[in-house]
């Protein structure tokens, strides 16, 4: 059972959260500890935000985002070993109290939002730019440096605002609780329920030519894959042979429907990846579930916000630049560029081979 949370509401315009750190059955003089309980949170937290991380194939060193997905990580695991200090050693041998961790924690974790989001739009607007041909050790150095940054106002904010201080209440009849005052990320909370909505406004009026689109962009990553596949077995023969059969062109477009804009086509392409996290976030805020920062501020609503920035940049920049100007992540965007766009404008990157040097088997991707 995890520890509850108390929402209450101080002013008209300001609602509080209250984490419950323990409670006591006034009849029984029963007390329990929900310390275990937060480390059981975090250590979900911090398992899920690794299997993110693992299958994103971030670089870290290109990317500020891959250096803050990075971060959290660690500040998950920072959390995990406070937690566990105080269930097995005690809170009279810790430093700090429970109340403390989780109120700093949330505050700490509710000024990350702004400048992640901020920070993250002028990296993909860097691309291409003087900085954004730099070495990489030349981004690793900047984005560790900004990470940090954020990450000490972040804190600086929390000393500055936070209140751990603990409340007893009587919380239900014959239940006595200490509480503590939390924060969630009132941006995150806006910005899904903003993207959601409009993501499924947008789509309403195309929801007829939908299945065709999906089913289209199914063929195209299909196609994609096997030429893939053929360009790799390009490297187990041999260089004369590559020179007389060369590689099979793309095969006709068999579509007669219209196309999709390219706006819509990279809305698509993101609501089909994102879609399932945006709306089950939307449906726990609806019905009031709380949740703190530190909870909220994960690497499922920073890929996803990657992948919204990534996406505006790509059609901003498609006028002038190809499918395969930014780097794919969670959404395959040159898939939705060809959906738009169609194959026979660009094809895919094939694989030939390099007349000049007979003897050695190179691949070049144009």
């Amino acid at each position: 059972m995890l520890p509850e949370l108390i929402t209450y509401q101080k002013t008209s315009h300001n609602v509080k959260m209250l984490g419950i750190v323990a409670q006591t059955d006034v009849v029984s003089g029963c007390h329990t500890d929900n310390t275990g309980r937060y480390l059981v949170i975090m250590l979900f937290k911090m398992g899920l935000d690794a299997t993110v991380f693992f299958f994103s194939g971030r670089k870290l060193y290109t990317s500020f985002l891959g250096m803050c997905s990075l971060s959290i990580i660690l500040a998950d695991s920072v959390m995990v070993l406070l937690f566990s200090s105080l269930l097995f050693l005690g809170p009279e041998r810790c430093l700090v109290s429970l109340c403390f961790i989780l109120a700093n924690a949330s505050a700490t974790y509710e000024a990350l939002p702004p400048p992640l989001m901020c920070l993250g739009l002028l990296d993909w607007c860097l691309e291409g730019t003087y900085l954004g041909k730099q070495s990489t050790y030349s981004k690793f150095l900047r984005h560790t440096a900004l990470t940090l940054l954020v990450w000490i106002l972040a804190v600086i904010y929390s000393i500055g605002s936070v209140k751990s201080d603990l409340m007893e209440l009587d919380y239900k009849e014959g239940l006595s609780v200490v509480v503590c005052e939390l924060r969630e990320s009132t941006l995150i909370n806006y910005f899904i329920l903003g993207l959601s909505s409009a993501v499924g406004c947008t789509m309403l009026p195309f929801c007829s030519m939908i299945p065709k689109w999906v089913g289209e962009a199914d063929r195209i990553s299909e196609a994609r894959e096997e030429q893939e596949n053929q360009s790799s077995d390009l490297l187990f023969t041999s260089t004369n042979c590559m020179e007389t059969k060369g590689i099979e062109e793309n095969p006709p477009e068999q579509t007669v429907y219209p196309r999709p804009p390219l706006w819509f086509s990279l809305i698509l392409g993101f609501s089909l990846t994102w879609m399932p996290y945006l709306t089950m976030s939307a449906v726990c805020m609806s019905l009031s579930f709380g949740v703190p920062a530190y909870i909220t501020v994960n690497l499922l609503w920073l890929e996803c916000t990657n992948s919204f920035l990534t996406g505006v940049m790509f059609w901003a920049n498609s006028n002038k630049q190809g499918p395969y100007s930014l780097p794919e992540n969670a959404c395959p965007w040159p898939i939705y560029w060809h959906l738009s766009k169609g194959r026979q404008q660009q094809p895919f990157p094939a694989a030939v081979s390099n007349p000049s040097k007979e003897k050695r088997h190179t691949l070049l991707y144009v």
